[in-house]
C-alpha cells in the first residue's frame, strides 16, 4: 500500500529544502533579489497603488513593473531609486 504524505506548512517545507545545501546556497543567492521585490510590493499595496498607477508615476509601462514584481527581470539600481522616489523614500543598500 502506498504511503500518503502529510501536509506541511510553506515555513515546514522550506525548512526541509533548507537542509539541502545546494538549495540553500540558491535560495541565499537569489535572498536579495526578492527582498527587493517583496518592499517594492509592500510598498505599493501600503499606498493602495495598482501596478498600473506606479507604472504611470514611474513613466513606464504597467508591464515593466509586473516583471520586476515577479521577478522575471532583475532592476537597475536607477529602477529602484525612481521607485524610492515615487513613494517619498530613500532606496538604501548595504553589505551586512
Amino acid at each position: 500500500m502506498r504511503k500518503i504524505n502529510k501536509l506541511t506548512t510553506f515555513s515546514e517545507h522550506k525548512a526541509q529544502l533548507m537542509r539541502n545545501p545546494e538549495f540553500k546556497k540558491e535560495y541565499e543567492a537569489l535572498r536579495p533579489k526578492y527582498e527587493a521585490i517583496n518592499s517594492v510590493i509592500k510598498a505599493r499595496l501600503e499606498n493602495g497603488l495598482t501596478q498600473e498607477e506606479l507604472a504611470r508615476k514611474l513613466k513606464t509601462k504597467q508591464s515593466n513593473i509586473s516583471r520586476f514584481e515577479s521577478g522575471k527581470v532583475t532592476p537597475s539600481i536607477s529602477f529602484l531609486q525612481k521607485i524610492a522616489q515615487a513613494f517619498d523614500k530613500r532606496l538604501e543598500i548595504k553589505f551586512a
